[in-house]
């Protein structure tokens, strides 16, 4: 017997994972050296790796830097697990399905701007892993430069855990809730929120609703961090506290347990006879994290001209160039507009870096909404020193507006910001959901020029 298509036994699971989700507690604080243990004294005191480790638990480091990069960078987290990480069988290939990593070459990197609509619905029993649909990229997954853009649309939880070796990933909800238990514990994320995951941490992402819709930024370069504040001063953009961690919780599992790794570009697998998040207690810095974008204090100006995007960036992956990021994640959050004598929307503007922007609900302010527009799990793309900005409807709106305090609060967009261009993968250029007539939005851009003599 089912519901709505899917078995009663699975709608109760979902219900059940909400509950779950919804109840979770959580440490806080982007950045700390948190400690958490589920079992009372499983965490050894004095020392990371005593002669034998408390309940019977094996001591593991997880380094997600080199030992000695400076301290302020330095990402590491010791875990006390109920079987050492290097139990396990070899890993053989498997498919790598729509997942395509750095360096890319299906296709040339193009100038021209680009959008898509929302990923179609996935073939039934599509989970997060299987329902991830690379976009583009660029750098190099194993120089450790360079990011890819994936979306991801799925219908079923993962009975399986997964990995990634070759990045981060920045998880971007657009539809439907998620549940990821990871190695350090669980996080609860819905639209409005997202989940960082680091390299290198197991984890397996249940839904909680029918259908999960939304993007990935997975983050080959350095890890994400919060941006330096300068002339802002002290407060402001995202604050540290507002990231939530997971406290300790296990899987004391025995029995096969599917394991998927994401090694240089390609996926490999490997069946374990027990459950690899299975770690009572955990210390450290290199750690996943939700945080709720809504709790973004926006800054902006309250005299004159729009301000840079950069003003609305949550993380920065850094680069050599101090200034320059391997990525930037911003968000588009509400705020008010109360410019004087002030084009409101974004401007016109070619940029040095590329631009991929996605939208999570409603509608963007610089964009059309509606079929055919920019619109919720669609995304568009703005290569290096393509010319872009409003569309003609937006500019002939906001042109002629009496500038009046205004609340930009019926939308929730994002980017994904980085240094280099991003190629299309084959299957982005030739999507279906691909608008070829995005040009458009730019025609009828009248001549207002009235030369003076």
């Amino acid at each position: 017997m089912s519901v709505g298509g899917t078995s009663r036994a699975s709608v109760f699971e979902r219900e059940e994972t909400r509950k779950t989700a919804e109840g979770l507690a959580h440490l806080s604080g982007f950045g700390n050296e948190h400690s958490s243990e589920a079992v009372p004294g499983a965490l050894p005191q004095g020392r990371n790796s005593p002669q034998r480790a408390p309940l019977g638990l094996y001591a593991e480091q997880l380094s997600g830097t080199a030992f000695t990069e400076p301290r302020a960078r330095n990402r590491r987290s010791w875990l006390y697990r109920i079987r050492p990480s290097a139990a396990h069988p070899a890993f053989t290939r498997t498919e790598n399905g729509s997942i395509r990593t750095a360096p890319f070459t299906e296709s040339v990197p193009d100038p021209n701007r680009l959008r898509w609509n929302p990923l179609p619905p996935p073939p039934a029993g599509t989970d997060f892993l299987r329902g991830l649909w690379t976009l583009g990229g660029n750098g190099d997954a194993t120089q450790r430069t360079g990011i890819a853009v994936h979306l991801y649309h799925a219908d079923a939880s993962m009975d399986r855990v997964f990995s990634d070796a070759d990045g981060e990933l920045l998880i971007v909800p657009e539809r439907g809730g998620l549940l990821l238990r990871t190695e350090f514990g669980l996080l609860h994320v819905e639209p409005g929120h997202v989940a960082l995951l680091p390299r290198g941490v197991r984890f397996r992402v249940e839904l909680l609703d029918g259908s999960a819709r939304g993007y990935v930024c997975e983050n080959y370069g350095a890890p994400f961090q919060l941006p330096d504040l300068g002339p802002i001063g002290a407060n402001g953009l995202a604050n540290a506290r507002d990231f939530r961690a997971p406290v300790a919780a296990y899987e004391d599992v025995e029995g096969p347990v599917e394991v998927v790794n994401k090694f240089c570009g390609n996926l490999w697998t490997a069946t374990y006879d027990h459950s690899p998040l299975d770690v009572v207690a955990w210390h450290g810095n290199h750690v996943p994290y939700a945080y709720d974008l809504r709790r973004f204090n926006v800054l902006g100006t309250i005299s004159y001209d729009h301000p840079d995007p950069s003003i609305f960036t949550v993380l920065t992956s850094p680069s050599d160039t101090p200034g320059l990021a391997g990525v930037d994640f911003v968000v588009f959050a509400p705020r008010w507009l109360v410019g004087e004598d002030t084009f409101r929307p974004p401007y016109f503007h070619r940029n040095v870096m590329s631009e991929y922007m996605g939208l999570i609900e409603g509608a963007y302010d610089a964009k059309t909404a509606g079929p055919g527009g920019f619109v919720p799990g669609g995304g568009s793309l703005h290569n290096m020193m393509s010319a872009h900005g409003p569309d003609r409807e937006t500019f002939d709106r906001a042109s002629a507006a009496e500038l009046r305090p205004h609340k930009v609060d019926d939308g929730l967009a994002f980017m994904f910001e980085t240094r280099w261009p991003v190629t299309l993968t084959g299957q982005a250029a030739g999507a279906e959901q691909r608008q070829r007539g995005y040009d458009d939005v730019w025609q009828g851009l009248e001549r207002h020029f009235r030369p003076l003599h």
